[in-house]
C-alpha cells in the first residue's frame, strides 16, 4: 500500500469489522536495539514497547551500553565498536530488527555514530528505524563563516565548519545509508509527528514512512495507575491541606523545561495552589565541587526561597536613594521575603516510573511549559494524556504536532507567558478527560510495529487495530 494512501486513510473514518491480522504459527523473532539506561527517555519507551509487543513477537532487547558508546578515550571507543559488532552478530539471526534511534545513544562524535549506525543497518535482515529525533539537512552558514574569517576569529571558523559537518553527517549521511539499504531489503521508518513524516519522505527520500505519537499506557494500565495513586504515596505532601490544588511539572531539571514560568504564574494564583516539581538534576550534569546545579539555583531564586529584602537590596542596590526607618521596617527588611513561595513549591525528586505516573495522576493539572528546542516528541505529555490528566502546554511545535493526533485534549498558552498560564490554571477545565476517545493508542502503535516488522503483515493491520480499539471504546460508553 502506498504511504500516501496509508496516511490518508489513517485520518479519515473507516467502517470495518476487521481485527488484528492473524499471526503465523511461529511468532517472529524481533530484536529491539535501544538503550536501557533509566536516565534516558528512550529507555522508558522501549520498556513500554517491549510490553506492548510481547503478544505479537518473540522480543529480545539489546541494550546499548552508554559507558562504552559515549566514551571519548581511544581505548574505550574501540570497546564501543566491539560492543556494536557483537550486537550485529546476534541480530543477524532474527526475523526483524527495530532500531530505536536517538543518535546520542550511539556515541558523541558524528563519525562514531554514523559508523555504528551503518553496521547495525547492514546486519538487520528486515529493519524498522524509529527516529526519536529526525535531523533536517543543515544549511551551510556561509555568511557567518565569512564574517569569522574576515575578523580573524579562527577558532570560531573551525567550530562553524565542525558543527556543520556533524549535522550533515547525521542527516544527509544517515539518510543516504537508509536509501541505499531500502533498495535491497525491507526498510521502514517510524517518526512521531507529521512534520517529521514529510521530512522523511521529501527531504530524505525514504519509501516506507509511518508516523505515530509516543504511546505508553493501555486503557487498563492507565486505570490501574489512577486506582492506586494517592497523595499518601508522597511524604512531602503530608503537611498540605486536603483541598490544596496541585500543579505538576515533570522531567529532569533543565533550562528548556521552563519550570520558572510556572513559579511566576503561582504568584497570580490563590495560596491553595501548590507547585510539585517531579524530577531532579540529571546525573550527567552533576559537576565536581559544584555546590548547586545552576538551574536548581534559578528556580530557588525565582521562588525567593529563604531570601530577605535586605539581601536582595544588597545584591542589586536601587538606582535611586532610599531613606529607611530601620526601627519601623526591621522585620520587613530581615524577615521572610514578601514574595517567598518556598512553602508552595515542592521538589519531589527524581522518581521511578511508577511514582512518576502516580505523581501525574494526583495532580489537578499537569503543566508542560517547555521552550522550543526542536524536539520531535515528549514522553510526559503522552503519558499525561493517556492518564486523562488536565494538560496545559506551551505552544511549541512539538506539542502542536502532538495535538494533531489527540485533538481537544490539551490547553495551550504562549511560551513564557506566565499570566496567561495562571489564568488558564484558575479557569474551569474546558475539555473532558480524553482517555476513552483517543484515536491513537497502544493498539494502533502495536499495529504500526507489526506492519513494519512482520513479513506477514501490512498497513491494513494499522486500520484493523484502530477500528477494534474504537469498537471497544463504544462498548465502554
Amino acid at each position: 500500500m502506498a504511504v500516501e494512501e496509508f496516511r490518508a486513510r489513517a485520518v479519515e473514518p473507516r467502517e470495518t469489522n476487521a481485527r488484528i491480522a492473524v499471526l503465523p504459527p511461529r511468532r517472529e523473532r524481533l530484536a529491539i536495539v535501544s538503550t536501557r539506561n533509566e536516565l534516558c527517555g528512550i529507555a522508558a519507551y522501549t520498556q513500554a514497547l517491549e510490553r506492548q509487543l510481547a503478544d505479537l513477537f518473540d522480543v529480545t532487547v539489546f541494550d546499548l551500553d552508554q559507558y562504552l558508546l559515549r566514551a571519548r578515550h581511544p581505548r574505550v571507543r574501540v570497546l564501543g565498536d566491539r560492543h556494536i559488532k557483537d550486537i550485529c552478530r546476534d541480530i543477524a539471526s532474527f526475523d526483524a530488527v527495530s532500531l530505536q534511534t536517538e543518535f546520542g545513544t550511539l556515541g558523541e562524535p558524528a563519525k562514531d555514530i554514523a559508523r555504528r549506525f551503518r553496521w547495525l543497518v547492514s546486519a538487520a535482515p528486515r529493519l524498522s528505524v524509529t527516529f526519536h529525533s529526525l535531523h533536517r539537512p543543515p544549511r551551510f552558514p556561509m555568511g557567518e563563516l565569512l564574517y569569522s574569517i574576515a575578523t580573524l576569529k579562527w577558532l570560531k571558523t573551525i567550530q562553524i565548519v565542525l558543527a556543520f559537518s556533524h549535522e550533515h553527517r547525521l542527516s544527509v549521511g544517515i539518510a543516504k545509508v537508509l536509501r541505499r539499504t531500502q533498495r535491497r531489503k525491507p526498510v521502514s521508518v517510524i517518526v512521531h509527528n507529521r512534520r517529521d513524516h514529510s521530512d522523511a519522505r521529501h527531504l530524505h527520500g525514504f519509501d516506507n514512512v509511518f508516523d505515530h505519537p509516543l504511546s505508553f499506557l493501555s486503557s487498563s494500565e492507565a486505570e490501574a495507575v489512577l486506582a492506586r495513586a494517592s497523595r499518601g504515596q508522597f511524604a512531602q505532601l503530608d503537611g498540605l491541606p486536603q483541598d490544596a490544588k496541585l500543579i505538576g511539572v515533570f522531567g529532569f531539571l533543565s533550562n528548556y523545561k521552563g519550570f520558572e514560568v510556572v513559579i511566576r504564574a503561582l504568584r497570580h494564583l490563590g495560596d491553595d495552589h501548590h507547585l510539585l516539581i517531579f524530577g531532579g538534576v540529571h546525573p550527567s550534569e552533576i559537576r565536581p565541587r559544584s555546590t548547586i546545579h545552576q538551574y536548581s539555583a534559578t528556580l530557588l531564586e525565582e521562588a525567593h526561597a529563604d531570601a530577605s529584602m535586605y539581601e536582595e537590596m544588597r545584591a542589586t542596590p536601587p538606582s535611586v536613594g532610599l531613606n529607611i526607618d530601620v526601627e519601623r521596617h526591621l522585620a520587613a527588611l530581615f524577615g521572610k521575603h514578601p514574595r517567598d513561595l518556598s512553602d508552595r513549591v515542592h521538589f519531589m525528586g527524581a522518581l521511578d516510573d511508577a511514582d512518576f505516573l502516580a505523581g501525574m495522576a494526583i495532580c489537578d493539572v499537569v503543566v508542560l511549559p517547555y521552550i522550543e528546542v526542536g524536539q520531535s516528541a515528549s514522553g510526559p505529555i503522552s503519558q499525561a494524556v493517556e492518564l486523562g490528566c488536565r494538560v496545559i502546554a506551551s505552544r511549541t511545535h512539538t506539542f502542536l504536532e502532538f495535538a494533531r493526533y489527540h485533538p481537544d485534549t490539551i490547553e495551550f498558552f504562549d511560551i513564557g507567558n506566565h499570566l496567561e498560564l495562571a489564568e488558564r490554571i484558575a479557569a474551569r477545565r474546558p475539555l473532558a478527560p480524553p482517555r476513552d476517545r483517543l484515536r491513537y493508542t497502544v493498539e494502533t502503535n502495536k499495529a504500526v510495529y507489526l506492519a513494519t516488522n512482520s513479513a506477514s503483515a501490512d498497513a491494513e493491520t494499522f486500520f484493523a487495530a484502530r477500528d477494534t480499539a474504537r469498537q471497544r471504546q463504544e462498548i465502554m460508553r
